[in-house]
């Protein structure tokens, strides 16, 4: 399957159907969390505009042949954000549906944080935060020395620029002149003991960025339309230097009463409560 990328203007058709592929990655992340009656379910919920547009649209891959040398790749630093990227993976194709309930289970192939080793469409195992734009550089030079045209796509947290490694890859980055790399920090300002603002302030990570001499565009995260934008320009970009999205994001998006809730980060969904979740998320597809 390989992915277009082009100048013209964005068709309400593509945003809609993107959007539909958003609303199944939530409802398939939902699927998994109820197996287990917790999990990241709020990160699952927040992301899901970001990675349909990419796997719906952006990327190019073949489900059928997940290591395939042409592909773009895909790498989850955030490891805990796993739910989510099997949503996706379940919605390009990867695997099938039913596999869902395996999640987290022993010997399944979705473990609660991403590994490479257990799970086809996974590039790197994810977890120990600071350690994915590190390893992306890595990746988008070797495949710039083998003279390839595919994009490394990397997704880190707001949490996560809080690693000095993470910057000393950033500086990295721009030495190289990697413009196959985009960055995507998932910018939803909550960490396990708080808001990432409280813990250590990255604002303005847009000025930030720029000095260190990135190509950075900021937007809504969970708005389709703008973030396939962005992410169009920085991929057509004619500029020998990394790419930035940094997007805002709510946690628990698309279900009111998990929106709602003080404590974001691990959840615990009452038995009771998953079918609300998802007459809450149908209804603001739907809005």
């Amino acid at each position: 399957m390989t992915a277009q990328h082009d100048a013209t203007p964005i068709a309400e058709e593509r945003v809609t159907r993107i959007r539909e592929a958003a609303y199944r990655i939530r409802q398939n992340a939902l699927t998994q969390a109820e197996v287990q009656g917790q999990g990241y379910i709020g990160q699952a919920l927040d992301i899901a505009d970001v990675l349909a547009v990419l796997y719906s649209d952006q990327l190019t891959l073949d489900p059928q042949h997940p290591e395939w040398e042409g592909r773009d790749r895909f790498l989850l630093s955030i490891g805990h954000y796993a739910i989510a990227l099997y949503a996706a993976l379940v919605e390009a194709k990867f695997f099938p549906q039913e596999e869902l309930e395996t999640y987290a289970a022993d010997d399944s192939r979705f473990p609660m944080s991403s590994m490479r080793t257990y799970t086809p469409g996974v590039e790197i195992s994810g977890g120990s935060l600071g350690h994915g734009l590190v390893i992306a550089n890595g990746v988008a030079l070797g495949l710039k020395r083998k003279r390839s045209g595919s994009f490394v796509y990397n997704l880190l947290s707001d949490g996560e620029l809080g690693e000095g490694s993470t910057w000393e890859a950033a500086a990295v980055a721009t030495h190289h002149r990697l413009d196959n790399l985009i960055a995507i920090v998932d910018f939803n300002d909550q960490q396990a003991d708080g808001k990432s603002t409280d813990m250590l302030s990255m604002e303005s990570v847009t000025d930030k960025f720029t000095a260190f001499g990135w190509e950075v565009r900021r937007c809504d995260g969970n708005s389709v339309a703008e973030v396939l934008t962005h992410l169009e320009e920085l991929r057509s970009l004619d500029a020998p230097r990394p790419r930035v999205l940094i997007a805002d994001t709510q946690l628990g998006r698309g279900v009111k009463f998990l929106e709602q809730r003080e404590k974001l980060h691990f959840m615990k969904v009452s038995a009771d409560e998953w079918d609300l979740a998802r007459v809450q998320l149908k209804e603001d597809f739907e809005a």
